[in-house]
């Protein structure tokens, strides 16, 4: 489950060495742990993951046995990604490994990507898995990647490697596994202490349509 320690200011939410999938229980602690984030005046916040996954993404399991409470689910996962989307702290996603379906939606949430360079996928499999995106979570993907990104990753199943995903602008760097906090650090290190007030209304104010979309 996912757990969270601070490098001096800098929170650094570790997802968990599993698969990282959304379940409620999931959910429910990620929140717990955004909420202390604020609590504790952070500068800025690191995502990751200890395993191989930084995130699978949906449950889908429960989801097929809770057909009935899918809307109610969707809308919760929908809730994190405009809430991270929104942070009123500087966000890096740093991925060690592979970013799936909703997980990916969650890296692209962050203000800056930085993927693990010679293993793990980026990847949106929607349309290889006959999943349609929700209109929340195109408008989260299309506000956050260029025109040519957002065709060659929703609408091909592809799988980008980290030095690929950096060549498409889905992630702002590819490093070696050892370095990735680091990276993240440095993106982070000369943004502390911005204004949360002004950097939320500036947050909600360029990503508007896809905060209203998700929220809907």
């Amino acid at each position: 489950m996912p757990t969270l320690h601070y490098h001096d200011k800098i929170a650094v939410l570790d997802l968990g060495d599993d698969e990282n999938r959304f379940s409620a229980a999931f959910l429910d602690e990620v929140n717990a742990h955004l909420d202390t984030v604020l609590a504790d005046d952070a500068h800025g916040l690191i995502t990751t993951a200890s395993g191989k996954f930084y995130s699978n993404g949906l449950d889908l399991d429960w989801l097929l046995a809770n057909g009935d409470r899918s809307a109610w689910y969707v809308g919760r996962v929908q809730a994190l990604l405009a809430r991270v989307l929104t942070l009123p702290v500087p966000t890096v996603a740093a991925l060690p490994g592979h970013a799936f379906g909703a997980g990916a939606m969650l890296a692209i949430a962050h203000d800056y990507r930085v993927m693990r360079a010679d293993r793990g996928y980026f990847c949106f499999p929607e349309v290889d898995i006959r999943i349609p995106f929700t209109e929340g979570m195109a408008a989260l993907i299309q506000a956050k990647l260029t025109p040519r990104a957002a065709v060659a990753s929703m609408t091909t199943g592809r799988r980008f490697g980290g030095v690929d995903a950096q060549a498409y602008d889905i992630v702002d760097r590819a490093a070696d596994l050892d370095q990735l906090t680091a990276a993240a650090l440095e993106f982070l290190a000369p943004l502390g202490g911005k204004d949360r007030g002004t950097l939320a209304a500036i947050k909600h104010t360029m990503y508007a349509g896809a905060v209203a979309a998700l929220t809907a």
